[in-house]
């Protein structure tokens, strides 16, 4: 008689389902009385909302709606001697406190939005007596908010349960060892022997359960430890596990719910380690860190205890796990400095891993930052998610566009929320791309963004896979210990060389344009109070305004998040960084002003009627046309310095700029426009050549159907007609050396007015537009389609360039439909190319010889109504001899994007002269990037690097008197004496490196 296995396996899951529903019995209800508000309050304040007595399946709460819970209750008689939990779900995310305020185990709603193939996310146990003896009080305080997981409105908020139950410790026990064995069983072909054991085994043991009683589960129990107890052999791979909540500091919900959520997460973790010995939990960025402090003192304490104690490990070196895409050079220097400071300082850890599993692509700038600030291991999870190739490893050394190396790391199972159950174990050993050349990879379980981290259930499939036969060992340890492991073998591992490319997500690059915006000009502004602070400290005695700065500095670094800056959060997240960016902006300006009139009160400003004192932070002279106080004047300001100008009418001799109805003309380039108000013809009169391809329109602001959200959008958007910008009226006229064609576009309900600027002596062909944009699910872009040949475009990104192909031979090639780049894109031929550059955009498509820059997108979800309102930008086009690096494309960029300050100057005889640099470096190919002051001291600090992919040797000439010079790495640190002569050193550069220099003032 043959054996009937599919009637087995549906009578084992009947089982299965049966012993977890008496797991728990309830006893008795639990009586609610809630405090609601709209926004949180602290526990002190639990009693100040509004009070509400609330039943069983009654709404409590709104979206996004707080409120304090008062459970109470009593422990029936009846359950003396028996363990008694209390089973509530508010549908929405809350956490118990202690009668001192201090949180004591987060609760989730079991309704929660998730993947379920990962479990489910509900948290609702709330541990109270491990032997009741009948009629003890329960009196606790939950703190709610009424949005589950992932900031959805669920069941309209009803309060679900609150309930007394009894914990059945056996049935328990017996539902996780059936739940192993049973996931185990359906990793194995059923041919194999160990399939066929476990199935006969977990029959037996279902055949006990009857009347589903403690003792009955404790005869199954002694059935299935015979399977239980089968250990593993010899491995050929063994699985580190390290428990994970994976949180974003702001998505489908607030910073502010972020706050609550740490606290949740942490305390489960916390009350998880009680129960659990081999329980190692990891969290990164110390910006969550610090809220607890601030907002939950006493939790913090308990957190730093567990550090301590080797039990939880800090992660990663960042400040928070930024976009790396967007984020400028500097401050991802920043997010490693105030990160690792942060974790020396209050829990004596200096940081060697950066932590980031679900940022959207890495810049190929990164590993020279990391190795250069300590750090040498990286995790990430988020290239699992490319849709077009797959990354062809898991274990791998990451080379960045300096040559810099640094260990990889990507666990195979794909997620950052494993189950840790038998089935994430094979899909972690089937998908290890480097096995066999590695024998360690890594897991991390649990469930993030409020969820709690690991649940119990986690943790109890953990004690009995850890060496079970059929699947890889798996050890609880720290990514520390792991990483330290596999880099004894780091010789043996593949390199990648050049950016980490995530094939998806590329509508992050343009989705909420305002936060962008707002960042680079905030990077730019930090840079500008920097550079002046530290030059009123050195000529003026002016206090550095070090703790403003920093704190500043923290804010722009905290909405650099990846969820944040990329544009992919609710539409609260961005009004209220957008208000906030306006603060730290006129924060930052009046700084910015003190520092420059310190400066100005120590030059000598005589013989003028009415002086201005114009500054260059950048580190090359610039010679420009400047509007100061409304006049303009031609100046030629020192590299790092400035140059006083008196205010006076300056005759322009303009017979070389035209208007005409249909063109513009200055001494270098000649603009014809075609009727509609796009270009037809770029012709540059000094090299004789067309720069528009034949037959070809430039600046046609094309509008596409966007059906994406804030993440993604169609790679085949080109391929349907487009709409663009109908020409309602234009005008010409001359502004001092400027020949300008305004035009004024209509689409729908939105206008666009854009400024056409050909600037006397200038190849630079300026765009500034001004968009009241009314769109929704729609795409603004601009294209050139330049007369180039190429098959590489350069494209700048931080601290140097990368190639990326213009044709698409490949699916590697294909997959970069859109690209990241910051300040400018260029193509060029050996001896003429174009340079697109810009002063807020990320996103661009460059194919075959079109420069296509993306401008808006008005997606609706998950932040509706994204784009939508008022926009100000300026891009520009500029045409120039030989490829980019004989251009000087990176210059222009930076004076695009920084322009010169200017202040009045006031009538003195101060020592500093009329015009000074206080740096100067003498290569072409060096940029100073950053002018600061040292962290710990009054030393000066530079950041400069090699931008043309070149190896240089310069000189930096300091116009000050300098004590010494020390070469350091970014944390400023391990120095190394640089030898200095009157003022003078030498440097050697290898291509894109970036050098620190700390000098004593």
């Amino acid at each position: 008689m043959p054996y009937n296995k599919k009637q087995m396996y549906v009578y084992i899951q009947n089982v299965i389902k049966k012993i977890n529903e008496v797991m728990y019995i309830k006893v008795a209800e639990l009586n609610a009385v809630a405090w609601v508000t709209r926004e949180p309050v602290p526990f002190e304040e639990r009693c100040t909302g509004e009070k509400k007595q609330i039943n069983m399946g009654e709404t409590w709460g709104q979206l996004w709606d707080c409120g304090w819970f008062h459970f109470t209750g009593k422990v029936p008689k009846s359950q003396a001697g028996k363990k008694v939990v209390l089973l509530i779900d508010v549908n929405g995310e809350g956490c118990v406190f202690d009668r001192k305020g201090c949180p004591i185990r987060g609760l989730t709603n079991i309704s929660s939005y998730f993947d379920y193939t990962l479990g489910k996310p509900g948290k609702q146990v709330v541990q109270f007596l491990e032997h009741a003896e009948g009629e003890e009080k329960i009196d606790i305080w939950v703190e709610t908010g009424c949005n589950d997981l992932f900031g959805r409105y669920s069941k309209k908020g009803t309060l679900e349960e609150a309930c007394i139950a009894v914990c059945n410790k056996q049935m328990r026990a017996l539902y996780y060892d059936f739940e192993v064995l049973y996931n185990l069983m359906l990793q194995l072909p059923d041919s194999e022997s160990r399939h066929m054991s476990i199935l006969y085994k977990l029959d037996e043991a279902a055949k006990i359960m009857k009347n589903y009683t403690e003792e009955e589960a404790a005869i199954a129990r002694k059935i299935l430890m015979s399977e239980l107890n089968k250990k593993g052999g010899d491995p050929s791979l063994t699985i580190s596990a390290i428990g994970h909540a994976h949180m974003d500091l702001a998505w489908q919900w607030p910073i502010r719910e972020t706050i609550r959520k740490g606290a949740r997460t942490f305390s489960t973790v916390l009350e998880m380690m009680e129960r659990y010995p081999d329980y190692i939990f990891g969290a990164s960025q110390p910006q969550l860190y610090i809220w607890m402090k601030e907002h939950y003192p006493s939790l913090y304490r308990k957190i730093k205890e567990k550090i301590k104690e080797g039990r939880w490990e800090v992660q990663g070196a960042m400040w928070v796990e930024p976009d790396t895409n967007i984020s400028g050079g500097e401050a991802l220097v920043r997010q490693v400095l105030y990160g690792k400071r942060f974790f020396r300082e209050e829990f004596n850890k200096d940081m060697k891993s950066l932590w980031l599993p679900d940022v959207f692509g890495y810049t190929a700038s990164l590993p020279q930052i990391l190795k250069k600030s300590g750090v040498d291991y990286f995790m990430t999870i988020k290239l699992s998610w490319s849709e077009i190739n797959q990354f062809p490893h898991h274990t791998f050394n990451w080379q960045g566009i300096d040559g810099t190396k640094i260990l990889c790391h990507m666990p195979p199972e794909g997620t950052y929320n494993s189950s840790a159950s038998p089935q994430a174990i094979k899909k972690t050993e089937s998908q290890f791309l480097d096995k066999g050349v590695s024998d360690r990879c890594l897991m991390l379980f649990g469930i993030g963004d409020g969820g709690g981290g690991p649940g119990a259930e986690h943790l109890e499939r953990l004690k009995r896979v850890k060496n079970l036969n059929g699947l890889s060992p798996v050890v609880q340890e720290s990514s520390l210990d792991f990483f330290k492991k596999i880099d004894n073998d780091s010789n043996k591992y593949k390199t990648w060389n050049g950016e980490l490319y995530l094939e998806k997500h590329q509508g992050t690059f343009t989705t909420q344009a305002k936060n962008k915006k707002y960042n680079r000009k905030m990077e730019i502004m930090l840079r500008e109070l920097e550079f002046s602070s530290m030059l009123a400290q050195l000529n003026a005695d002016k206090i550095y305004p070090q703790e403003d700065i920093e704190e500043i500095w923290k804010e722009v670094l905290l909405y650099q998040f990846h969820d944040i800056l990329p544009g992919s959060s609710i539409k609260r997240v961005y009004d209220e960084s957008l208000d906030r960016y306006k603060i730290l902006m006129d924060k930052t300006e009046e700084l910015l002003k003190q520092s420059f009139a310190a400066i100005v009160d120590k030059i000598n400003i005589t013989g003028m009627n009415n002086p201005y004192v114009v500054f260059n932070s950048l580190s090359w002279e610039r010679k420009e046309w400047v509007k100061v106080n409304d006049d303009w004047q031609y100046l030629s300001v020192p590299s790092m310095g400035y140059l006083v100008t008196d205010e006076k009418k300056v005759e322009i001799p303009n017979e070389n700029l035209v208007i005409k109805e249909d063109h513009l003309e200055n001494e270098m380039i000649k603009l014809r426009f075609n009727a509609d108000g796009t270009i037809k013809s770029i012709y540059d009169k000094e090299y004789k050549r067309e720069v528009i391809q034949e037959e070809m329109v430039a600046n046609k602001l094309a509008i596409y159907d966007d059906q994406g959200d804030a993440w993604d959008f169609d790679i085949n958007y080109d391929e349907r007609l487009c709409d663009s910008f109908l020409l309602v009226s234009k005008e010409n006229y001359v502004d001092g050396p400027q020949a300008v064609m305004k035009q004024v576009y209509k689409y729908g309900e939105s206008e666009l007015i854009q400024k056409v600027i050909l600037t006397k002596d200038s190849r630079r062909i300026d765009f500034s537009t001004e968009v009241m944009w009314e769109e929704r699910n729609k795409m603004l872009r601009t294209s050139f389609p330049v007369d180039i040949y190429a098959t590489e475009a350069i494209c700048d990104i931080q601290f140097g360039t990368i190639k990326r192909p213009l044709y698409r031979n490949t699916s590697w090639e294909l997959a970069k439909f859109e690209i990241c780049a910051h300040k400018w894109v260029d193509i060029s031929q050996r001896d003429y190319g174009v340079a697109l550059i810009n002063d807020c955009k990320y996103g661009y498509k460059v194919l075959e010889n079109t420069i296509d820059l993306n401008l808006l997108r008005s997606t609706e979800y998950p932040g509706i109504d994204a784009d939508r309102g008022r926009h100000e930008f300026t891009y520009s086009l500029y045409p120039h001899n030989g490829d980019h690096v004989v251009g000087e494309v990176a210059k222009k960029a930076y004076e695009l994007n920084i322009p010169m300050n200017y202040i009045k100057g006031n009538i003195n005889e101060a020592l500093l002269p009329k015009a000074k640099s206080f740096i100067e470096v003498l290569s072409d190919n060096v940029i100073i990037e950053s002018v600061k002051k040292a962290e710990v001291d009054n030393d000066l600090i530079i950041r400069l690097y090699e931008n043309n992919n070149s190896s240089v040797d310069t000189q930096i000439i300091f116009n000050f008197d300098v004590k010494s010079v020390k070469m350091v790495d970014m944390m400023e640190e391990n120095s190394r004496e640089i030898s200095i002569e009157k003022g003078v050193i030498n440097l050697r550069f290898q291509p894109f490196e970036i050098h620190t220099l700390k000098v004593s003032i």
